[in-house]
C-alpha cells in the first residue's frame, strides 16, 4: 500500500513537474522573440536611414550634373554663334569679290572686243597697203617673193652648193670620228681575252699504270664509260694523261669530273662508273647555276630570276663559232654598256639586253626556232622588261630596231665577235655536224641515246632493248646510215654502231 502511494506521488510530481517545464520554456520562448523583434526594428531603422542619406547625396549629385549640362550648354550656344557671325561674314566678303570679279570680268571683255575691232582695222589697212604696192609694182607678192629668191639663187648658188658640199664632208667626218671614237673607248674599256673552245679535254693521271685499270678488262671498263657519258675516251701513249672526246661541252665536262673522282677512288668498274657519272650530272648543274651567277654579278645585272639565272649558265657550256657564249655574252653587256654611257641612253637597258641577247642559245637543241625567238619567248615567260626583249629580238637584223639601245646591242655584237680570233667558222660546221648526227639518229623510234664519237666518224646508238630485237636493230642502223647519206654532207665515211644491251636486275633478300 505504501508502495502504490509512492508511485502515486512520483507520477503526480512528475506530471507538475512537466507543467512548470512547459511554462519556463514559454516564457523564455516569449523573451528571445520579444529580442530578435527589437533587433529586427532597429536593422530596418538603420537601413531607413542610409537609404534616406543615399538618396539625399544622389540628388545632389543630380542638381549637379543638371546644373554643369546646363553651363556647357551655354557655352556652346555662345561658340555657335560666333561661328555662325564668322561664316555670315565671310558670305558678305565672298560676296563683294564676286561682284568685284563680275565687273572686272565685264571690262576686260570689253577690252577684248575694242582689240578685236582693232585687230580688224589693222589688217584691212594691211591689206589696201598690200594691193596699192603692188598695183605699184605690177605683181603681186608671191611673184615679187619668187622673183626675189631666183634672182639670190642665181647670184649666190655656187656659194650655196660649196657651202653645202663643205657643211656634209665636216658632218660625215665628224660623225665617222665620233663612232669610231665610241667603239674604241668601249673595246679599250673591256679587252676580254679570246680563246676558242676545243672538243678535247685532258685529264692527268698519277701514273701511266693505272691506264690498263681505266681500260678494264677485256675494255668493259672505257666501254662502259663511254656508254654511260656519251663521250670517246682516248687512252694513248700520250705519258700522264688521257683525252676526253666529244662536241658536246657538258658531256666533256660530265665526263672529266667522273673520271678525276673514279682515279682519286682507285675502284674503277662499270657499277662505278655509272654512280659517278650520275654524280657528275648533278655537279654539273651545280656548276651551271654558279656561272650564270657569277655572270650577273660581274655585269651588275642582278634583277633576274633564279631560273632565269640557271638558263644563262648554260651558256657557259654552248659555243658560237668557238666562242664561249656566256663570255661572249659578258662582253656584249659590258661593250653595250659603255656606248650607251658614251651616247647618254638608258646603260641599265643596254647591258642586259646585251647580257641576255643569246639567251636562246641555251635551249635551242630542245625548241625549234631561231635562237632570237627562242630567246624572246624565254624572256616573255620571265616577264622581262618589253624594251629588254625588243633589243633581244632585232639584235641580228630579223625583227625592227625599236629603240637606240637595240641598234648598240647590234653593233656590241658584231664587235663581239669580230675580235681577231673570237670565232672560227670551220669548228662550228664541225660542231654542228656533230649534232646532225645524233639527232638522225635520235629521230628513229627506240633510240635511247646517239653520241657521235672519234671525230664524227662513228655514230653510237644505243636502242631500247625490249623494242628493238637483233632483227630490228641491223635494219635499223641500215636506216640511220642510208638517212645520214641523204641528210649530211661529210668526208671519208661514218660507222653506224646500234647497241642492243639487255640488262636483268634482281635483288636477294
Amino acid at each position: 500500500m505504501q508502495d502504490l502511494y509512492i508511485i502515486v506521488v512520483g507520477i503526480v510530481a512528475l506530471l507538475f513537474g512537466a507543467v512548470v517545464g512547459y511554462y519556463i520554456r514559454q516564457s523564455i520562448a516569449r523573451k528571445k522573440a520579444g529580442t530578435i523583434e527589437a533587433e529586427l526594428q532597429k536593422k530596418i531603422s538603420q537601413t531607413k536611414q542610409t537609404v534616406e542619406e543615399l538618396l539625399a547625396k544622389a540628388k545632389e549629385k543630380a542638381e549637379n550634373l543638371e546644373q554643369k549640362a546646363y553651363t556647357d550648354i551655354e557655352e556652346r550656344q555662345k561658340v555657335i554663334i560666333k561661328a555662325e557671325n564668322r561664316i555670315f561674314k565671310k558670305e558678305e566678303e565672298l560676296e563683294a569679290r564676286e561682284k568685284e570679279l563680275s565687273r572686272k570680268e565685264k571690262e576686260v571683255l570689253e577690252k577684248l572686243e575694242k582689240l578685236k575691232e582693232l585687230k580688224s582695222d589693222l589688217e584691212s589697212l594691211k591689206e589696201e597697203a598690200i594691193q596699192k604696192l603692188e598695183n605699184i609694182a605690177g605683181m603681186n607678192k608671191e611673184q615679187a617673193k619668187s622673183e626675189l629668191l631666183e634672182k639670190i639663187e642665181k647670184e649666190y648658188q655656187a656659194d650655196v652648193l660649196e657651202r653645202v658640199r663643205k657643211l656634209e664632208e665636216r658632218g660625215v667626218e665628224q660623225y665617222e670620228k665620233k663612232a669610231k671614237e665610241l667603239i674604241s673607248i668601249a673595246v679599250q674599256g673591256y679587252a676580254l681575252p679570246q680563246s676558242q673552245e676545243i672538243t678535247t679535254s685532258s685529264v692527268v693521271i698519277p701514273s701511266d699504270e693505272i691506264k690498263g685499270r681505266i681500260i678494264g678488262k677485256e675494255g668493259r671498263n672505257i666501254r662502259a664509260f663511254e656508254k654511260t657519258a656519251g663521250v670517246e675516251l682516248i687512252v694513248d701513249e700520250t705519258p700522264g694523261v688521257v683525252l676526253i672526246s666529244s662536241f658536246n661541252p657538258i658531256r666533256r665536262e660530265i665526263a672529266k669530273i667522273a673520271l678525276e673522282k673514279l682515279l682519286r677512288d682507285g675502284r674503277i668498274q662499270p657499277a662505278r662508273v655509272e654512280q659517278e657519272i650520275e654524280k657528275a650530272e648533278q655537279e654539273i648543274n651545280k656548276k651551271i647555276r654558279d656561272a650564270g651567277e657569277a655572270a650577273v654579278y660581274e655585269t651588275g645585272v642582278l634583277d633576274l630570276p633564279e631560273k632565269l639565272v640557271q638558263v644563262l649558265g648554260r651558256l657557259q657550256y654552248r659555243t658560237s663559232y668557238g666562242q664561249n657564249v656566256l663570255n661572249h655574252s659578258m662582253e656584249v653587256a659590258f661593250l653595250s654598256s659603255a656606248i650607251a654611257s658614251e651616247l647618254g641612253l638608258n646603260e641599265s637597258l643596254a647591258k642586259k639586253a646585251g647580257l641576255l641577247h643569246d639567251i636562246g642559245k641555251a635551249l635551242d637543241y630542245r625548241i625549234e626556232g631561231s635562237h632570237t625567238d627562242i630567246g624572246a619567248k624565254i624572256l616573255e615567260k620571265f616577264e622581262i622588261d618589253p624594251a629588254v626583249i625588243s633589243a633581244v629580238k632585232s639584235h641580228h637584223e630579223e625583227y625592227p630596231y625599236e629603240s637606240l639601245e637595240a641598234r648598240i646591242v647590234q653593233a656590241a655584237d658584231q664587235i663581239s665577235g669580230a675580235r681577231p680570233g673570237a670565232r672560227k667558222d670551220n669548228l662550228e660546221n664541225y660542231l654542228k655536224r656533230l649534232e646532225d648526227l645524233e639527232e638522225i639518229a635520235l629521230s628513229f623510234n627506240g633510240v635511247e641515246k646517239a653520241y657521235a664519237i672519234q671525230g664524227g666518224r662513228e655514230l653510237r646508238v644505243f636502242v631500247l632493248p625490249k623494242e628493238i630485237d637483233d632483227l630490228t636493230a641491223h635494219r635499223l642502223a641500215r636506216e640511220i646510215a642510208q638517212k645520214i647519206q641523204q641528210n649530211l654532207k661529210y668526208p671519208g665515211e661514218i660507222k653506224v654502231n646500234v647497241i642492243r644491251e639487255m640488262r636483268v636486275i634482281e635483288f636477294a633478300k
